[in-house]
């Protein structure tokens, strides 16, 4: 299975290192293979540092490209990450 949707990140901070952090760990629960982009650029979801490479602040849309079995799954993980605004105050 394949899924794509694109996100908005809504935190004061956007996606630095400890959101990264984060999504890389939600990204070692699943099978699937979870791909991010932002203006044609895109990485893998399981680094860190190639996530940072996107450089999303806040208000950027960042799209998710998943792969693989449990994707509806892991998109609804993701999705509940980023709205719960990586668990941050604001």
């Amino acid at each position: 299975m394949k899924l794509e949707k694109t996100f908005t990140i809504r935190n004061k901070l956007g996606l630095h290192a400890r959101s990264a952090a984060k999504i890389v760990e939600l990204a070692g629960r699943f099978e699937s293979c979870l791909y991010l982009s932002k203006d044609g650029c895109e990485v893998e979801g399981n680094s860190i540092l190639s996530i940072l490479t996107l450089a999303c602040i806040k208000g950027a849309e960042v799209t998710a490209r998943i792969e693989g079995q449990d994707a509806r799954e892991f998109m609804d993980s993701l999705g509940e990450l980023i709205e719960q605004k990586f668990g941050e105050p604001q």
